[in-house]
Parts: C-alpha cells; structure tokens; sequence
C-alpha cells in the first residue's frame, strides 16, 4: 500500500490500492514464497507442511482482500438492505479447499506448489477443522453464507469464536472419551482481527428509572460486570463472481487485563480472575449445561452473541444515519438461527429504547418487522427455557422487557379469545411455576414478522402441534423453506470424480445452478455412462475404506455395500435401531442363514453429548458389538462393523463419497429436516429411511422405487403411543427376540455384566417415545430389500444416478432464494471491480 508523505499541516495523506493481484499459478507461487521467506521468517531448511499451509493461507487471503474490500465498498455505495445471520454455530470445517474452489484457483494453487516442489495434499492436511459448532445446524448456517455469497446477497453471518470446539472424540474399549478440542492453538490464518469494532456486553447489575429532559420516564442499565467482544471477520467467498461476504465472530476478552492493586499484594491468582471469566464466554462450545453453573454460561454466551451482534449494527447504522431510524426497518433484518439467539429480542428493544431513546411502540415497531425467527426443531427439551431467577441475576434489564412484551401480548390473546384463560397460560412467554421460566422459543415467535420450519413435514407439525395457538393467531406468520445443503462443497469439492465426470458430461453450470443435474436423467440407461460412474464410486469406496483401516482399525471390501449412518448421537436419530439390525445379519450367518448374501460394511460415527448418558450407552453398545462380529471367524467378510471416532466436517468430505446406502431413519416427526441426507443424495446414495423430515421430499424428487421406506408414519406414531405395547411385539417377531435374547444373554458384554440393561429396558418400554421395537419388522424388510438391490449392479447405478439428478432442489442456492423472496426481500449486489482504485 503506497503512502503520500505530508507534513503536519497538510491535509489528510490520501491512501491508494495496490494493482491487483495475479491470479496465475506463477503469481500464487511468487507470493507463496514471499510469504513463507518473509512473513513467517521461513527458510529452505523448513519443511514444516504447517508453515506452508500459512503461506498458501496468506497467499489467498490477499486476493480474497481485495474482494473483500470491493464487496464491501458495493454495499455501501448501494446503501442496500442488508440481513444479519445470528447463530450459535458455524460448521465451517476446512476453509482452504472452499476459497481454492471459489475463486476459482484449484489448478494455478496446485500448478504453482507444484512447480516449487510443493505438494498440495500435504499443505491442506496441516488446517484443522474449525471448532466453531456441532451438528447440522452449525453446518448448515456455513451452507448458507455459501450461497448467499454465491448468489450476491448482503448476508453477514455472527457467531461467536470458540477457542475450544465442542470436544474431540476418542474411543477406549468402547467408550467415548472427550478431550478438548484446541482448534485455535496455532491461531487462525484465515481471520481478521477488528479491534477498533470491539463491544462492550453488561451483566449482572440493576436497572433504574429516570426522567430524562424531557420527563420522559427512562431506563437505564447501572453496577454491570462489564466483557469486552471482540471482533474477528472471516472471509466467505461465492462462486467465481468476485462477492466476499463476512462472518464475524466475538471472542471475549476482559476490559482489565488484570487488576494491579492485587497483583502487588501478591494475590497472582486473583489478579486475573476478571481476565479469566470473561474468557469462558467464548472459551468453549456447548458447555455441558447439567450444571447450575453450565446453565448460566449458555445464557451468558447467548446474550453475548446477541448484544454484540445488535451493537455492531446499529453502530453501523448511526455512522451512515445518525440518530434516525426511520428507516432502520426497511433497511435490516436479523434472521434468529433456532432459538438459541432470541434474547436479540429484548436487547434489541432495550437498545432502542435506552440508548437510542426511542419509545416503547417506535421500538417495538422496528424489532417486530426486522426479526425472523427458523425453528430447527420439534423436541421439546431443545426449545430453551431459562429461569427468571437466573435471568434477574444475569440480565434484569432484559427481564424487564420481557415481562413487558408478555403482559402486552397477552391483552392481544384475550382480545382474541376472551375468558381462555388455559390459552393464556399456555402460551404465556413466562411459563409459571414454583421456579418460573422464560419460553424463549415463544419470544421468538411473538416477536418475529417470520417463523419458518425447515421441510414441508416439520413445518406442517410446528403449525398443527408446538406453536398451533400461535398459527392461530397469526397464520400469516408461518411459512416453511426447507434446508439444502452447498454443492460446491458437498460434491464439487469433496468429490473430485464425480464433479469432473457431470461436468465434462453436461457442463460445469451446475456448481452454481444444481437444478442442471436434471439432465442426467438421460443417462440413467446409458451402460458406457454406468460404468464410468461406478468407477468413481469404487474409487471413492476404496478412499474411505483406507481411511476406515487408518482410523478404525477394520477393513472393508470395497466390493460390499458400504452401510453408513453418521450423524450426532441421539436417541431419536435411532443409531440404536441400525445396532439391531446388525445384530439381526450376526444371527442369520451364526445360523448359517447366508443364502443370497449381501455382504456389508456398516459405518456409523457421530458424538454423543457428554452429559447424555443413554447416547453414550449407545456408542458403547456400538463398539461391543462391533468388536464381537468383527473378531467372529464365522462371519468374516460376510459382516463388517466400524464406529468412526471424531466424526467431523473433513469426515464427512471422505464418507458421503463412497457411501452406497444412507441410513436416516429416525423416528418420524422428530428429525426437523436433516442435511446429512442431503450431502448423501447428492453424491449418489441410495436412503433407507422413515417419512421424517426431508426424507420425504427427496423420496418425492427420487420416486419411491429409488427410495428404501419403511416405518411408523409421524400420525401412526402418536397414534400408537396411548397402547405401546413393545413387549407383544417382540413375542411376535421372531428375529427381534432373538436379538434382544442375544443382548440379554451377555455375548457382547461377558465381562461387564448389565452393561446394556439401561437400552434393554429402554426398547421393551412401553413408553419408549422413539417406537424402536415398533419399527424394527419394517426396518428389516427394507434392508433385505436393499441388499437384494445391490446385487442388481446396473440397477443400482441407475438407483445411484437418479438420485444424484434429482438433488437439484436440494441446493442451499434454492433455499436462499427462498429465504430472500419470502422474507428477507434483498437485492442482488455485485461488488465493484477489483482493478478500480478507491480510496481506503
């Protein structure tokens, strides 16, 4: 960057941009070296991959820069309507492949790493997996600021920067072990410190009333225990269209280093207790939250997020604005991420009315038409609640708000139906009791102009069952848009095979237009094009099946059917069911009942959260059992089982590839919509599974012939509950009570007798909510069904390729748009060239 000298008295020095940068193999490599020899002070003596890794990270980041820069600039000139993603998660997993890919560098990286002597799988191994969220959720929001990069929408993802991701899963003698994961502990190339954005968050503390000039009764929030959040913006890139949107994370910091007079008496520890409590808000994900103290932490990251996030925008607003919000509405949207981000909702209020002094209803005005609310899920224990106690303790200030949103609310439900008072209660954001709650789930709703479901199944039974009165009132209100997952990542990039097959067959439109793989269909029959595609299947099964022996320990056929269910360990995701199943194939070959096998690898892998003890009963009934049939010389290669440690976004990369057959089989009406499903689909996998989630638009897109169904609808299931009866069952399915005698006799567990008596008792209970035994018979049938499949070589590559062309609206592309048309209503914005010179 050039700087014009002038003296004391002239006027402000006018800074100019570089010319812009090559984006030749030659260029990367220059730049490359420059960075390894005099950025991170690095000379030919080094080897180290991680060094390299920077360098190419740095290398890269110049580039994305400046189009970082030139977005930006776009946004402004265009002073465009802009929304904010608020989420707890963002599944980001490696970052390098991603902007190789967008910005459409691939071949120059590795050309130019090549021609140094560089290998670029080497250098890419070196970035680990960002720690920034868990499941589906996190992934998915990383998705979307994909595509809305990609579409050239101004979207601006916050979150918070964890220094510890959720944890890192081990497995001794069946048994998960959680270590931390210190995804940080090199730092991060990719980010950008903002220190001049630093926020401050209050705790603790009181409210007070005062008059202001006018009279005017205010509020005012005193005594806080005060954090610093400060910002760190990341890169995210759209596909070749020169867009880089931001995600900006908060990492918490103390507003005091450490107190002085302390450290002089000599109390060292205590010098740096502040510095040490504000850190553990952004010190780890997911804090196990059994404990009062693990409780108050959630709540504390959740207001952190949010008070931050809010700040930072309307600091934005009032340097391009001034004091007037007239427009603040039109010109913003906060999309809530699940219920996790909805105390946004009274701080947002609290911001207006006691820092920007705007009364209750011009407050109240502005938050209700800028807050959108996605619901992620219908199990009542993930739609949080907190105590009031803990709220008056931590936030009284946004207690009060609440209250006041409640009471006037609630004159809303009377007026609509006088004398309910059952209707008051029931939907009531405070939810009385000896230890009053705070129903953040119905904040989000009351506040929000939109509510939304993420598949046309989990929005149909949010409507029909958890916020029925709310649709009631405001039907207009409810609307679904159901998930998808990135292309560019989940195939183009994670399966290199299959991406230069479709694109040197129907062109490489699809990366960004996934609809475009309909055309396969005219290839279904095809035998030269069925060959080639299960050439790169093979491929890809025989790149996991290493990867299963390097981490796992056992070897899989790539011949056999590979059998994968990965996904976080949860009763409801029946990880369990898949367990019998396989016990079930233990049986029929002990009895010698092989006739027209199929032989299987079943994969599964997936956390457990660690204050979940039945999850973590499961991984280890998981592992038992594997270690049995793998071990077992009668069942060879008949049988193979695998529990993956670790599962994580770089996993998934490898698995959805080589997968055959994707297990999502949930217990209907409890899954929200799945991605996993999505990912497998997409790469050419065939789904066994029930009518839950998504599961049933991609059986509707697929056809039901390429489609594996079975199991309880969601209707039969609450049918059924008022005379589960799974003990009949069992009596009455020959197989299941082989299984589960099986269980009971001890074969997997001879030297830890009980081990499994808590998911025995779980399955013959009448009031198993997950139905297991119920779908066990179906379950069975539909396997049978599928291994007879496989063995139809060119009938399950046409299985294959059909449901590869039916993923088009599975694109996160498509929700987006969705997204955009029926609620955010942006407009697209291309950013400026990047060769135009501006200044700073």
């Amino acid at each position: 960057m050039q700087i014009t000298r002038v003296s004391s008295s002239s006027p402000k020095p006018e800074l100019t941009e570089l010319p812009a940068l090559g984006m030749d193999a030659k260029s990367i490599a220059e730049d490359f070296r420059r960075h390894f020899n005099r950025t991170l002070g690095r000379d030919r003596r080094c080897k180290s991959a991680f060094y390299m890794y920077e360098a190419l990270v740095l290398a890269l980041r110049d580039r994305l820069m400046e189009r970082w820069r030139a977005t930006r600039y776009a946004y402004d000139e265009e002073d465009c309507k802009r929304v904010y993603y608020l989420s707890m998660e963002f599944l980001i997993g490696r970052t390098l492949g991603n902007a190789m890919l967008n910005l459409g560098l691939c071949h120059e990286v590795e050309q130019g790493l090549h021609d140094l002597g560089v290998l670029l799988e080497e250098v890419q191994e070196a970035e680990l997996d960002a720690g920034l969220g868990n499941g589906g959720l996190g992934r998915l929001a990383a998705c979307f600021l994909d595509s809305c990069a990609t579409l050239q929408l101004p979207v601006r993802g916050y979150g918070i920067r964890y220094q510890y991701g959720m944890f890192r899963q081990r497995v001794e003698d069946g048994q998960q072990v959680e270590e931390p994961d210190h995804w940080l502990r090199n730092g991060n190339p990719w980010e950008l410190e903002r220190p001049e954005f630093t926020q401050r968050v209050h705790f603790g503390g009181r409210s007070e009333g005062y008059r202001d000039a006018s009279g005017q009764l205010r509020f005012r929030w005193v005594d806080t225990h005060d954090v610093l959040a400060v910002p760190y913006d990341i890169p995210v890139p759209g596909y070749r269209n020169g867009t880089v949107n931001t995600l900006r994370l908060w990492g918490a910091a103390a507003t005091d280093e450490f107190d002085l007079g302390e450290f002089n008496a000599g109390d060292y520890a205590g010098s740096v207790e502040a510095k040490n409590a504000a850190e553990h808000i952004s010190m780890v994900l997911y804090p196990n939250d059994a404990s009062e103290n693990g409780k108050e932490l959630r709540l504390r990251q959740q207001y952190f997020l949010a008070s931050a996030s809010l700040k930072d925008v309307l600091g934005h607003w009032t340097f391009s604005h001034g004091d007037n919000f007239s427009q603040f509405a039109q010109k913003n949207c906060f999309q809530l991420n699940d219920t996790h981000p909805t105390i946004a909702v009274a701080e947002l209020m609290r911001l207006l009315m006691d820092e920007a002094e705007l009364g209750w209803d011009e407050a109240w005005q502005i938050t209700s038409t800028t807050m959108a609310y996605t619901n992620h899920t219908l199990l009542p224990e993930a739609l949080e609640k907190w105590s009031v106690r803990l709220f008056r303790q931590l936030l009284p200030r946004l207690l009060e708000i609440i209250y006041e949103i409640n009471a006037r609310f609630l004159q809303q439900v009377a007026l609509k139906w006088p004398g309910d008072t059952d209707r008051l209660r029931r939907m009531s954001i405070i939810e009385e009791g000896p230890d009053p709650q705070v129903r953040m789930a119905y904040l989000a709703v009351v506040a929000s102009f939109s509510v939304n479901g993420v598949a046309e199944l989990h929005s149909q039974l949010l409507t029909d069952g958890m916020f029925r009165d709310f649709s009631a009132l405001w039907p207009d209100k409810f609307n679904n848009k159901t998930n998808g997952v990135t292309q560019r990542r989940w195939l183009a990039w994670c399966n290199p095979g299959l991406r230069d097959l479709l694109s040197a067959t129907i062109g490489e439109g699809w990366v960004a237009d996934l609809e475009q793989l309909a055309q396969l269909q005219q290839y279904v029959d095809d035998e030269p094009f069925q060959g080639r595609w299960r050439a790169v299947k093979q491929e890809n099964k025989r790149r996991l099946a290493q990867w299963v022996k390097r981490e796992c320990g056992v070897v899989f056929d790539p011949t056999a059917l590979f059998d994968v269910q990965v996904k976080r360990i949860h009763e409801y995701k029946r990880q369990l069911l898949n367990a019998l199943h396989v016990i079930h194939l233990y049986d029929r070959i002990k009895q010698g009942d092989t006739a027209d096998w199929t032989p299987r690898c079943v994969l599964i892998g997936g956390k457990a959260a660690p204050g979940y003890a039945m999850a973590k009963g499961i991984i280890k009934f998981i592992n038992k059992v594997a270690q049995v049939i793998n071990h077992d010389p009668d069942v060879g290669g008949l049988l193979k089982v695998a529990f993956l440690p670790n599962y994580r976004v770089t996993a998934m990369e490898i698995i959805c590839p080589g997968t055959d057959l994707s297990e999502q089989i949930s217990t209907a009406g409890k899954e929200a919509s799945g991605t996993g499903n999505m990912k497998f689909m997409m790469n050419g996998a065939v789904t066994i599974g029930t009518l839950d989630g998504a599961n049933i638009e991609i059986r509707e897109a697929a056809g039901a012939e390429n489609f594996f169904l079975f199991g309880l609808t969601a209707e039969e299931v609450e049918a059924a509950r008022a005379n589960y009866d799974p003990q009949a069952i069992i009596n009455g399915d020959e197989a299941l009570a082989r299984v589960l005698a099986l269980i009971e006799s001890g074969h997997f567990n001879q030297f830890e007798p009980g081990l499994f008596d808590p998911i025995i008792a779980a399955i013959r209970s009448p009031s198993d909510p997950w139905m297991t035994a119920a779908d066990f018979r179906g379950y069975v049938e539909a396997q049978r069904r599928a291994a007879t499949a496989f063995r139809d070589v060119q009938g399950w590559t046409r299985m294959s390729i059909i449901n590869s062309a039916s993923s088009g609206r599975f694109s996160t592309d498509r929700t987006m748009r969705e997204y955009n048309a029926g609620i955010w209503q942006l407009d697209n914005v291309a950013p400026l060239a990047v060769e135009a010179s501006s200044p700073l």
